[in-house]
């Protein structure tokens, strides 16, 4: 991995099967599930839209995406809410459901490795890392981002 100028905050995501690495900057809030309203004709890694904060905030399913998991529980699950960067108006925010609260992490050069064949990411995936011995990936937020407004047509 590329030297890090300097530590940087992160948090480390549990979804079924497989963790996610996000900057913590990028989370705007963990919130409890609620049911999304459904959506016809959309794959099924995309729950639907929720309400909040005034928006209606796609929800997805990174494990089901990335196919680690044919289908995720959301009995005590959380969604956290996600700053899109992929710049569809429509859409600021992105929703990804999670298996318990993130955790933030300190990520140094002496903590962060880049995992295994790079070149065999699953779907949505831009990096695999380990991060204190700890399996993870970095997601292609911006095309989630713009996988999610194409189906959902934001």
């Amino acid at each position: 991995m590329a030297h890090l100028a300097a530590d940087i905050r992160g948090l480390m995501i549990p979804a079924t099967a497989v963790k996610l690495l996000l900057p913590n900057a990028t989370i705007s809030e963990v919130i409890t599930f609620s049911n999304p309203k459904p959506l016809e004709d959309v794959p099924e890694w995309i729950y639907g839209l929720i309400e909040w904060r005034g928006w209606n905030v796609p929800l997805f399913s990174f494990a089901q995406l990335s196919g680690r998991s044919a289908k995720e529980s959301t009995d005590g699950a959380k969604i956290a809410i996600v700053k899109a960067l992929g710049g569809h108006q429509k859409m600021p925010y992105v929703a990804v459901l999670t298996q318990g609260f993130p955790r933030l992490i300190t990520l140094t050069d002496e903590n962060i490795l880049l995992a295994g064949d790079q070149h065999e990411l699953p779907d949505g995936a831009s990096y695999g890392v380990n991060v204190n011995d700890e399996e993870a990936f970095v997601p292609d937020m911006e095309a989630i981002e713009s996988r999610l407004a194409e189906v959902i047509g934001a």
